[in-house]
């Protein structure tokens, strides 16, 4: 079920034509603009980085091995999930590989930045896409599943993000969410990243159970590694203020093969029952109740 921003009414209907106010947002290159005022960009987040965004993620450790730790979770947590929302679906490479794991879904992803849209829409064909503000999403009652894969630490009111995804859910249904963990990782990179926080361990759980969200599952990840992201978080790979904030995605080969390997170990631990403490992020799944 849909549901209007401008009048607050709750409709069905194959468009965003709004049946109690006849309000109909504005569709620019074939995407619904749900908050119009946002779609350029703010804080300080360059329109320019989708498309550098979008010819590094699939090379790079980092997208590659979240991706399989996402698609894991979804399939653990939800296996027969028919309809889906991601929430700050960037260049879409991770609606991508959820569509490579549910051939038959019924996809939609959002962004913020209109930007983002056009590579999503050239990687995942068939997906729903639409510009929207994440603290208002435009649905009641309507998803089995959401995501939301390092998006919640851009926004000031995550609390209010959460209270949305939990509204946009079919009873039943539930979230998948990955985040940056322990602030005493902060470094010149999350300012870069226009990050507002890390979490702390626990945070996030507290959080979505605040919304209403029963845990399912947590574990940390990027966690064998958080000795080499320490180091470099304490300025040995420290960037200049002015330098790109996604400088550090592009690693000599070697390095990118090793770190990737070092992920795929600790996602099989993972996925044996391991869950870890500590580590540069964090993985958390929780449903809303029946």
């Amino acid at each position: 079920m849909k549901h209007c921003l401008r009048c607050q009414a709750d409709f069905v209907a194959s468009d965003w034509l709004c049946p109690a106010c006849a309000h109909l947002p504005a569709i620019v290159d074939g995407f619904p603009l749900l908050a119009p005022a946002l779609a350029e960009g703010g804080a300080g987040f360059p329109p320019e980085a989708f498309e550098q965004l979008a010819a590094l993620e699939a090379q790079n450790f980092w997208f590659r091995s979240r991706n399989k730790l996402i698609v894991w979770a979804l399939k653990r947590h939800f296996p027969a999930m028919q309809h889906y929302l991601e929430i700050g679906c960037g260049t879409g490479y991770v609606l991508a590989g959820v569509a490579q794991a549910y051939p038959a879904a019924r996809l939609v992803g959002s962004e913020i930045f209109s930007a983002g849209l056009p590579y999503a829409a050239s990687r995942v064909k068939a997906a729903e896409l639409l510009q929207m503000d994440a603290r208002q999403i435009p649905y009641v009652d309507e998803f089995d599943a959401m995501g939301a894969f390092d998006v919640l630490e851009h926004i000031e009111e995550d609390e209010q993000v959460l209270a949305a995804m939990w509204r946009a859910l079919r009873s039943g249904g539930g979230i998948v969410i990955t985040v940056p963990q322990h602030p005493w990782l902060w470094s010149s990179t999350d300012t870069h990243a226009c990050h507002v926080r890390r979490y702390k361990v626990g945070e996030l759980r507290e959080k979505v159970q605040r919304a209403g969200f029963t845990l399912a599952y947590e574990t940390s990840f990027v966690s064998l590694l958080l000795p080499v992201m320490l180091a470099s978080r304490l300025g040995k790979q420290r960037k200049k203020p002015d330098e790109p904030g996604l400088s550090e995605l592009r690693l000599p080969g070697w390095l990118n093969q090793v770190f990737e390997t070092t992920m795929n170990l600790e996602r099989q631990l993972i996925r044996v029952g391991l869950r870890f403490g500590l580590g540069g992020s964090r993985l958390l799944v929780a449903t809303k109740e029946k």
